[in-house]
């Protein structure tokens, strides 16, 4: 079984075409091959395959075979790699995920190579049943909630999945090796919760650090740092554009105030073929 490892500013995922190969048993595969000793190595596994609604389809496994719904870093690299293998040769195309169709926009260079990728992720979901959380107010904007018996504020935010941010003062300290696995699992969020850790640089700039339900902490993270955009904004920290600094790179994020749609702007890599048994 062949596969392609791509990364998204450091977010790495294992690529399996099923346009030519069906993958059987995926969770256990990512878990086998996502281990960073034991394995190939990566945030976990990512199959393009075949839609009858849009270009191509992208289902996406985490490090610990739970089904993720979407990842904004994965899709970017999902773009260049059916461009460039010939499997959807168009600049514009769309990709079926978990969380809905999304329009991907390719900047390609004068030797038809994908240099960076546009992705409209849709529109926030600010509803806090919806995200989904259990607080009890509409929206959650800086809420205080005491987890690991320190009270913290976040702002709650789906791009498709659920994110919880909250503003820190130096993120570099943070021990988020002890910290994450408790906003992952806090009860408030009956689907677990990826959490964007988020330190103010300039007027419209900002350097963050992820911790992802499934996967641990990640040198990048699409989806969260759109939700960083959109909740920088709310809490009036940054305007509607923002550039998001992550362990992997940048990410440059925009907001509509017309549409209420979210753009992401970032590269993507290709890092080697592989053949697994």
């Amino acid at each position: 079984m062949k596969f392609t490892k791509m990364q998204g500013i450091g977010n790495d995922y294992l690529y399996f075409n099923c346009f030519e190969e069906p993958v059987a048993d995926p969770a256990a595969l990512s878990i086998r091959l996502s281990d960073r000793h034991f394995g190939v190595g990566s945030d976990g596994i990512i199959l393009i395959g075949p839609s009858d609604k849009a270009d191509c389809t992208m289902d996406i496994y985490n490090a610990d075979g739970s089904r993720a719904m979407m990842c904004g870093n994965g899709i970017r690299c999902v773009g260049k790699y059916v461009y460039e293998k010939g499997l959807v040769k168009k600049k514009t195309l769309t990709v079926d995920t978990q969380s809905g169709i999304k329009t991907l926009f390719l900047t390609v260079d004068e030797k038809d190579i994908v240099t960076s990728v546009t992705v409209n992720m849709g529109k926030p979901e600010l509803s806090a049943k919806l995200i989904p959380t259990l607080f009890e107010s509409a929206q959650v904007i800086d809420v205080p909630v005491i987890i690991a018996e320190k009270e913290y504020r976040v702002t709650c935010v789906s791009m498709g999945n659920p994110h919880c941010v909250v503003f820190v003062e130096d993120v570099d300290a943070l021990p988020l090796e002890s910290i994450g696995p408790f906003f992952e699992f806090h009860h408030m969020f009956p689907q677990r919760v990826n959490t964007e850790f988020v330190q103010m640089i300039e007027d419209n700039e900002v350097k963050m650090r992820v911790w992802e339900r499934g996967s641990g902490e990640t040198w990048a993270c699409g989806t969260g740092a759109c939700a960083v955009a959109v909740a920088c904004a709310l809490n009036g920290k940054t305007g509607r554009e923002v550039l998001v600094h992550l362990k992997g790179g940048d990410l440059k994020i925009r907001w509509n105030q017309e549409t209420d749609e979210v753009f992401m702007q970032g590269p993507a890599e290709f890092v080697f073929e592989g053949q697994i048994g």
